[in-house]
């Protein structure tokens, strides 16, 4: 019999991970049942903390804005055969050019001030993840390397730059100026009641536009298909006459650019001013969130609204059930990570195996291979 072969389209996009999640979902809740409490109570409250009513719905939108522009940078890198694991760092650093800007124009319109941040965050965004790229391009350092280190850099650069250099005299506390409420971007509640006193802003609005404009750069675009040839054959990317180095250093540039809008949706659009630590792993979380989604913009939105559920419903999950305390949400939010990201392919020998029976041409070889004779 043949070798395996892969698997169709939509197993891979769709079943999978939704195999993946079943398991991870079974699991945890084998661990609310070792703590003695009911896990379909658990995912009944989970289910409604994150979609039963406005409040909550609104906060697994916000979650999940943080984690579609981390997983676009994921996926944007992954297609070019890079691996950007340095989501958080970029975003953080970003947060300077958002408040910058947003600082020095919060006395006009924010139909104003936003768009100039957002170039401004992602400018430094991209930046962030440009050197790493020119690194491995020009000097053959590992992205993998470089972005995580370029993280702790970033986390020690902000330090420096919230206490020391932005702090106003007038507080204490690390953080920089508040932004007026004229440059602030609109929180949804705004417009619509429905979601109550929940921070989802129009940060997610600029999310949608960066899922639409990912899948026409990578899927309609000539620069697209060249990021995709280096991602699967460097040598055929290069005897084709593209340049692998540049398209190295332009890719991680516009993956540095999309994690870097996660400082628009907190720096302007929930926290007002620029404090520590405002990414808090959206970085790490996207990387799953890009795996589970198949590094596709579709499935991205997907997954990003499951883990935006997830946090969402674990924080309402510690207040109805207090046997399940905050420790035991992060072992939850880990096990999904850990299946539909880290261990994806568990299922998939087995479901490569089904598939090439299912198979008509694989059906009939395998028939006629368990049917020959021996021969005399």
């Amino acid at each position: 019999m043949s070798a395996h072969r892969p698997l169709p389209r939509w197993a891979d996009i769709a079943l999978l991970p939704a195999l993946n999640l079943l398991l991870a979902f079974l699991v945890s809740g084998l661990v609310v049942l070792l703590v003695g409490e009911n896990p379909f109570h658990a995912i009944q409250v989970i289910l409604y903390g994150a979609f039963g009513y406005g409040d909550g719905f609104g906060y697994t939108l916000y979650y999940a804005t943080n984690f579609i522009f981390t997983g676009l940078a994921v996926a944007v890198a992954a297609h070019a055969g890079l691996f950007n694991i340095g989501g958080d760092g970029q975003a953080y650093v970003a947060g300077l050019g958002a408040v910058v800007v947003a600082l020095a124009l919060d006395q006009t319109h924010w139909l104003i001030a936003m768009p100039l941040a957002v170039i401004a965050a992602g400018a430094v965004g991209g930046f962030w993840a440009f050197v790493p790229g020119w690194l491995q391009a020009k000097r053959g350092s590992h992205v993998v390397i470089t972005t995580i280190m370029f993280n702790f850099i970033a986390s020690a650069l902000m330090v420096y730059m919230v206490n020391r250099v932005l702090k106003p005299a007038s507080t204490m506390a690390p953080e920089s100026e508040t932004i007026e409420v004229a440059g602030r971007v609109p929180q949804l509640r705004q417009f619509f009641s429905f979601f109550g006193y929940s921070p989802v802003n129009l940060s997610i609005v600029i999310a949608i536009a960066a899922l639409i404009g990912v899948y026409i750069l990578i899927w309609h675009t000539k620069f697209g298909y060249a990021m995709r040839v280096l991602g699967a054959n460097p040598t055929a990317s290069r005897y084709a006459g593209i340049s692998n180095s540049k398209m190295i250093m332009i890719t991680m540039t516009i993956s540095g650019a999309l994690a870097g809008m996660v400082a628009i949706n907190e720096v302007m659009g929930v926290q007002n001013r620029l404090v520590l630590d405002f990414v808090a792993g959206a970085g790490f979380v996207g990387i799953a969130v890009a795996l589970m989604g198949r590094n596709h913009p579709i499935g991205i939105a997907l997954a990003a609204i499951l883990f935006g559920a997830l946090y969402q419903g674990g924080q309402e999950l510690q207040f109805v059930i207090p046997g399940i305390t905050r420790e035991m949400i992060v072992v939850i939010q880990a096990l999904v990570i850990l299946f539909t990201g880290a261990m994806e392919g568990l299922f998939r020998p087995s479901l490569e195996r089904a598939f090439m029976l299912l198979s008509p041409e694989q059906k009939s070889e395998a028939i006629a291979v368990s049917t020959a004779k021996p021969e005399s």
